[in-house]
């Protein structure tokens, strides 16, 4: 078995949910995600066993094309991130109806294809297909499935579409040039690639363009927010939870190894605007009315303390980031699906309308409140791990880094807290909370084992990733 297997049961899931009909749609997607979780968790077996899981076929010769998987400990376990999260996202989603859900769910597969296939891609066309496949089906799921105004939304919609697929068309460029140089778009024939520093500089730039959209990185992060809230609370969970990790991992994979003098020179550059997001994430957060949006600007400062680790350029910043990534997908798919819980009983998401869930539901404010803590990461959750980490590597670029990045915990416990506080405590609301139902207490108790067991012991993705995070330092520093 190779990686290509999981793509396969992926694709096939799209077309057999679709084809099963609205009433079967739901059943035979999450049927299809476990199964592909099923085989993630044996690739990751045979590849702890020494076997070799990765593909290498030749594809189109002229240009040369290879259909190229690359199974390392890296790609599996962004793999295994997007197969766990695949399914929780689906049974979550039971709670609700859709108009024509073979559509939406066969979508969902397919966006879970895409994004895999992005992870496990070694081939630089064929990585590009894939990060192009999976704006398709969130394009969709967003625009017809969405929240609030139709127009409002329509718009929401397209300004993401229209960002990302710009930043993507200068990655493409990135890519010819440098096939003209190696004659081939292989992941190791580019690594290979000698380029002066004023090339590394403009490939840098069009990766940069390509990855801050998507993550994103401040100033590039202005379709987020609005994105969030209007699409569904599952489009939602996918794009916080997976597909910007697409970016943070390309950094990793593409940007730095092919552009590594680039990546030395303007280091504190691409650190500084990491940290800014975190920042400024946190203060428009503090300011945020909609618990979607203050959700949205949290994952913001999040993945902008993630980012600043990447581009540290040492193993302990690549593995924090890694680590975050993550733990920063459970937490925040749990706490979007909290919101989701909230919206089905109250039909709101404004806070200042919501109140006394406590005395009603105390099991859902003991899970929110696990979700909360992991969040703002209180030491013995994942977050706390990846975080402290990334902290750590900062210190070692410049001390005020850690510093000003230490701020997403002091300000990210100040929001969530508050936030917390207005939602879940006070006088018993007038609205009827009912306590979660028998899907809602497993989709909670699933994210919240998680963060507690790879909180409490991070070994196995440790040691998974860090061999290949090694591979990556290696050819950054053999320049």
């Amino acid at each position: 078995m190779n990686v290509s297997t999981i793509l396969i049961i992926l694709l096939i899931g799209a077309f057999a949910t679709y084809f099963s009909g609205d009433k079967l749609a739901s059943k035979v997607a999450l049927l299809f995600s476990l199964a592909a979780l099923g085989c993630s968790i044996v690739l990751l077996n045979n590849y702890n066993a020494g076997e070799n899981i990765s593909v290498l076929n030749s594809w189109i010769t002229q240009p040369k094309i290879s259909f190229a998987l690359n199974g390392d400990g890296l790609g599996l376990a962004m793999v295994l991130l997007t197969a766990a999260l695949t399914p929780i996202i689906i049974f979550s989603s039971f709670g609700n109806e859709y108009n024509n859900s073979k559509g939406f769910y066969a979508l969902i597969l397919f966006m879970a294809f895409a994004m895999t296939g992005t992870f496990l891609a070694a081939d630089g066309l064929l990585y590009y297909i894939f990060w192009e496949l999976a704006l398709i089906p969130i394009y969709f799921i967003a625009l017809i499935w969405g929240n609030g105004d139709a127009e409002e939304r329509r718009k929401a919609v397209i300004k993401f579409f229209i960002y990302t697929l710009a930043g993507s068309l200068f990655m493409l460029t990135a890519f010819i040039y440098l096939y003209q140089k190696a004659g081939s778009f292989l992941i190791e024939d580019l690594y290979k690639v000698e380029l002066s520093a004023c090339e590394q500089f403009w490939i840098f730039l069009a990766f940069f363009l390509a990855y801050a959209i998507k993550i994103p990185i401040i100033p590039f992060h202005t379709w987020q927010a609005n994105v969030y809230q209007k699409a569904p609370t599952v489009g939602t969970m996918l794009l916080s939870g997976i597909m910007l990790k697409m970016g943070l991992y390309s950094v990793l994979r593409w940007q730095l190894p092919i552009a590594p003098l680039a990546a030395k020179e303007y280091m504190n550059i691409f650190i500084a605007l990491g940290i800014a997001g975190v920042i400024y994430g946190s203060i428009v957060a503090l300011r945020q009315k909609d618990l979607k949006k203050l959700l949205a600007y949290s994952s913001l400062a999040h993945v902008g303390l993630i980012a600043a680790g990447s581009y540290t350029l040492t193993l302990d910043g690549l593995r924090g980031a890694v680590l975050q990534m993550i733990a920063h997908g459970f937490v925040v798919v749990g706490l979007f699906f909290a919101a989701e819980v909230i919206f089905r009983r109250y039909e709101t998401r404004e806070i200042g309308e919501m109140g006394g869930i406590r005395t009603q539901s105390p099991k859902f404010t003991s899970m929110f409140l696990i979700l909360v803590l992991a969040s703002v990461a209180l030491p013995s959750t994942f977050n706390f791990v990846g975080e402290f980490t990334v902290l750590y590597s900062l210190s070692q670029i410049n001390i005020w880094f850690a510093i000003l990045g230490g701020t997403t915990i002091i300000l990210g416990a100040y929001y969530m807290l508050r936030m917390f506080q207005h939602v879940m405590l006070g006088e018993t609301n007038s609205k009827t909370f009912t306590d979660v139902t028998l899907n809602e207490g497993v989709s909670f108790a699933v994210i919240i084992a998680v963060l507690l067991f790879f909180g409490l012991y991070p070994k196995p993705i440790t040691d998974l990733i860090t061999p290949s995070l090694e591979t990556i330092l290696q050819v950054i520093n053999k320049n």
